[in-house]
């Protein structure tokens, strides 16, 4: 017993000594040991004894703990020689590299980010707490993509200067696929209605591309909402999931997917008042309710009532006004009462606006789409509207728009825009080929931006079997401060009709325009315009009777002055490719009647996107030209007349070959346009940008007449199918292919029809 007594003081006082001793001493020096990669001004930062301070064993502890907590150190031991407090650290091993075998399906670069989220990258220490839940991090990326038998294998080599490499070899195993996914508890709508709903699916033939059949919690939490929203828009509004289990089988190649799922009973609205602070008239507030009383209830139309509300209340300067639909619900009557609750809170104006981004584009190009203005009560409308504008300008990739608030105040704010810039200008040298002009050598050198004005500027040179172009154009949107536009136009162009389709003439046409735009309001343009042309006209060798007629007529040479007038409502959020919006444009040229030939004619162009559901959008476009000679002109001279078939027109035909034909069989035009297109825009789960690329299914149905030809529907030509375009960096691509719906002995059809490198 004595023995073991002496034993445990020998040991408690060699422990004592590797330590600091337990009576309290004044540090009149702090030695550090062991130091490598860390610096001592690091330690010391973390280190909260100093010299001169009083330490005991309590504030001994308490250092090795904040030491310790840095994560820097495997090891920390404190001495105390005479009045010098001696701290002996180990550092930690830093990670000089971190290798992937075996991944194939997810890139090296995307595991290293998934990594570098939880602390573990190169250059880090290497905490072996850390480095216990980096493995599962892996098998969680593997996870996401339905790899459930992934297996990670880690192997950690120290290196010299207390160094060590990661490698992860990594076995991917195989997919697991979606097998069944059951609804249980539906009775109202059948199971395939609601599984119609979902992005997630069992195995389809287009799977391989959506990966649709893979396994995702995000997707399936994606789904659910998309379930929950299905029924509370048709006035389910207790409906709930009561679970969702998911079971993976032991194979980990199958999953099983059962929603329990609780419908209860439609809801009919019983009253709708609106409550608060309202700022606005009421009624008007009122109008824009999207859901009245006797409406079955629909979450949608209550939030989109909300945010109308918003709206219009942000646009009287309170721009963090609150919304909030209170319901009171009666489920004995299976009735809800909605009460829209209008908080305003403080009315906000605008102190600055601020650009940033346009490094080449001067700010006075930007600040000139505005419609907030600086020191006004904001409007989140004019913000919204300013953000449009300036995206249509076509010179920014990306446009954002932010209000931070005013540092010390509490009812102003900047609005801070960021924009991306994209390349303005263009140098096209290069070939392309068109079913409707063959092989076509295309120079252009376009500025839509030009030296950041803002003023575009285009020269061009084409070359094709059907037409040879020269051309130079200027364009400045902003002619006078009012935004009253001003464009030039010079052309030379010379063109064989036969090779496009059309009777037998050649065309020398060399002219000049001028243009004018004026705004009326914020979506409504008029444009004034006059163009002067001298054509020479000859027939060809083969030429028809109609053809060499008009010939005579005009002498083989006549000069016109047109005078355009247009009016244009667009509402379209882009220009190119819009997914919501319309354009209507009326139009109307006349040739003066003092010169050879007297004219006009009349277009009436409509377009309206309809945004519809997952980001399907429908679009709708109808097209309708009249025009006639007068004076001395007896009918629209041919070299005017108007055209149908093709890719712009009614896809399927032959290039402008609808309509009437002259003595010889060959397409005339007339002076009468009917043409409507109907397309339904198709997203695709692996094209992300929608600006470059578009997919959509058309119907198309058209033709034009000749004088004293009645107009007929049943003469009408139609087509269906399937148009891709993309604006690649060659230049846009488009490609049609569509099946003739109805057609008449003598068309000339064209199922697959496409167009490459010229501007469409």
């Amino acid at each position: 017993m004595r023995a073991f007594f002496f034993l445990a003081l020998i040991i408690l006082l060699t422990a004592s000594a590797k330590t600091v001793a337990q009576e309290p001493f004044v540090v009149e020096e702090i030695r550090l040991e062991g130091l490598q990669r860390i610096s001592v001004g690091t330690v010391f930062n973390y280190l909260p004894i100093s010299v001169g301070d009083q330490i005991d064993s309590s504030r001994t502890a308490e250092a090795i703990r904040a030491l310790f907590k840095t994560g820097f150190f495997s090891d920390v031991t404190v001495e105390r020689e005479g009045n010098t407090l001696i701290i002996f650290l180990r550092e930690r091993p830093s990670i000089s590299s971190i290798q992937f075998s075996g991944n194939k399906s997810i890139q090296t670069e995307d595991l290293e980010h998934s990594l570098k989220d939880v602390g573990f990258t190169t250059g880090r220490v290497f905490d072996r707490s850390v480095f216990d839940s980096v493995e599962q991090e892996l098998r969680r990326s593997y996870f996401d993509q339905g790899r459930y038998g992934v297996k990670v294998t880690s192997t950690v080599t120290p290196l010299e200067r207390n160094r060590v490499a990661v490698n992860f070899d990594v076995n991917e195993g195989s997919v697991a696929k979606i097998r069944q996914i059951n609804i249980v508890g539906n009775e109202v709508f059948d199971d395939d209605d609601l599984l119609d709903l979902f992005k997630l699916t069992t195995p389809k033939f287009w799977s391989f591309i959506t990966k649709s059949d893979q396994y995702s919690k995000q997707k399936l939490a994606a789904d659910l909402e998309t379930l929950r929203s299905h029924y509370l828009d048709r006035g389910y509004i207790i409906f709930n999931i009561d679970s969702t289990q998911v079971s993976l089988t032991p194979d980990k190649q199958s999953v099983y997917i059962t929603i329990n799922i609780t419908e209860g009973g439609q809801f009919t609205v019983s009253e709708v008042k609106l409550a608060g602070d309202l700022i606005v008239d009421p009624e008007e507030l009122f109008d824009l309710v999207k859901i009245r009383q006797g409406d079955v209830f629909s979450r949608q139309l209550v939030t989109e009532t909300s945010k109308e509300l918003t709206d219009r209340i942000g646009a009287e300067g309170y721009a963090f006004a609150n919304i909030n639909a209170v319901p009171d619900i009666s489920e004995e009557k299976n009735e809800v009462a909605l009460t829209f609750f209008v908080d305003p809170g403080k009315r906000v104006y605008v102190r600055r606006i601020n650009f940033k981004g346009n490094t080449k584009t001067q700010d006075e190009v930007l600040r000139r789409e505005m419609r907030q203005a600086e020191g006004a009560w904001i409007s989140t409308t004019a913000i919204e509207r300013s953000k449009t504008r300036l995206d249509r300008l076509g010179f920014f990739e990306e446009v954002n728009v932010e209000t931070p608030a005013v540092p010390g105040t509490s009812d102003q704010v900047d609005l801070n825009f960021t924009v991306k810039e994209k390349p303005a200008g263009n140098l096209l040298l290069g070939a392309g080929f068109s079913q409707a002009q063959g092989v076509v050598f295309q120079t252009s050198i376009t500025q839509e931006n030009f030296a950041g004005t803002g003023n575009r500027m285009r020269f061009t040179f084409n070359n094709s079997e059907v037409n040879r172009n020269f051309g130079f154009s200027w364009f400045n949107p902003y002619w006078t401060d009012d935004g009253i536009s001003r464009g030039f136009d010079f052309f030379y162009r010379k063109t064989d009709a036969f090779e496009a389709n059309l009777a037998d003439y050649n065309l020398d046409e060399l002219g000049v325009g001028i243009t004018f735009g004026v705004p009326i309001s914020e979506f409504n343009t008029v444009n004034f315009g006059a163009t002067a042309e001298n054509t020479e006209f000859k027939p060809g060798g083969t030429a028809s009777n109609e053809v060499v007629a008009f010939a005579n007529e005009v002498g083989g040479e006549y000069k016109t002055l047109t005078l355009s007038a247009s009016y244009t409502n667009d509402t379209r959020d882009n220009r190119l490719l819009p997914n919501r919006g319309q354009l209507t444009r009326l139009s109307a040229d006349v040739a003066v009647p003092s010169l050879d030939l007297s004219y006009y004619k009349l277009r009436l162009l409509h377009q309206r996107v309809l945004p519809l559901f997952r980001d399907f959008a429908l679009v709708l476009e109808g097209e309708v030209g009249y025009g006639d000679g007068y004076g001395d002109t007896e009918d629209l001279p041919l070299t005017k007349n108007y055209f149908a078939g093709g890719l712009r027109s009614v896809r399927g035909f032959e290039a402008n070959t609808l309509g009437p034909r002259d003595s010889n069989g060959e397409p005339l035009g007339g002076n009468v346009k009917l043409v409507g297109n109907a397309e339904l825009i198709i997203p695709l789960p692996f094209i992300t940008n929608t600006r470059a690329f578009r997919l959509t299914a058309f119907v198309d149905a058209g033709n034009v007449y000749g004088p004293g030809e009645d107009v007929n529907l049943d003469t009408f030509r139609y087509s269906t199918g399937i148009t891709a375009v993309w604006l690649s960096p060659l230049g846009p691509l488009t490609v049609s292919i569509a099946v003739p719906l109805q057609e008449e002995p003598g068309d000339e059809t064209q199922p697959f029809q496409f167009t490459f490198g010229t501007t469409f």
